[in-house]
């Protein structure tokens, strides 16, 4: 418990610096945020250019406004968000992004009040993407899933963020955010189905 109000204590520290001009703790911000915001990116755009370069802008918007920037919300979650606009922006305009339709998301993406609360844990793509020999197909899959539900998939099971900040992230409520992860799992599940079945987990 410690070590965790240690932690918080110490980025809030960095994020003072930051906010008083010291480049050398904006730096330090970069260092340890700079691998998980291009590994998101990476997996909303097509292009290995475009993710770093769009990397890149994260962290230029982020110089700009840390002044702006508030503790009721992480810096994790602060950095994600602007990443996310990025994105969503970026495919908006180039349409490079794949689209893909689904029933079940026309059905059940906005509504607010789905019952079933929980994601269906039976297909967890964190420990999938783990396994070396599901990566490609995973990442597959998550290229083929609609943005709405790639964001909220990426950043609750691969990026670990909560309900509550994800639906910060993406302007949403808690059970929109739920309906989304739920269907792109389902989703991802059938879509991957016929590998799984002639390659079926441990």
């Amino acid at each position: 418990m410690w070590a965790r109000g240690n932690a918080i204590h110490s980025e809030t520290q960095l994020i003072q610096r930051a906010q008083a001009n010291d480049r050398a703790a904006f730096n330090e911000i970069v260092l340890r945020y700079k691998g998980k915001v291009y590994n998101y990116i990476s997996r909303m755009v097509a292009s290995t250019t475009d993710a770093e370069d769009l990397t890149q802008e994260t962290f230029v918007r982020a110089y700009v406004s840390i002044h702006t920037f508030q503790s009721r919300a992480s810096l994790n979650t602060w950095l994600f968000r602007i990443a996310t606009n990025l994105c969503i922006d970026f495919n908006r305009k180039t349409k490079t992004h794949i689209q893909a339709t689904s029933l079940v998301q026309s059905q059940t993406d906005e509504e607010e009040g789905d019952l079933r609360d929980a994601p269906d844990v039976r297909f967890d793509p964190q420990r999938m993407v783990i396994n070396k020999e599901l990566g490609t197909e995973v990442e597959r899959a998550l290229s083929l899933l609609p943005e709405k539900l790639r964001i909220a998939v990426l950043l609750y099971d691969i990026e670990g963020l909560s309900y509550d900040e994800i639906s910060g992230i993406v302007s949403a409520p808690l059970g929109t955010v739920k309906s989304r992860i739920f269907n792109a799992r389902v989703q991802m599940r059938d879509t991957l189905s016929p590998y799984l079945k002639s390659n079926p987990l441990g």
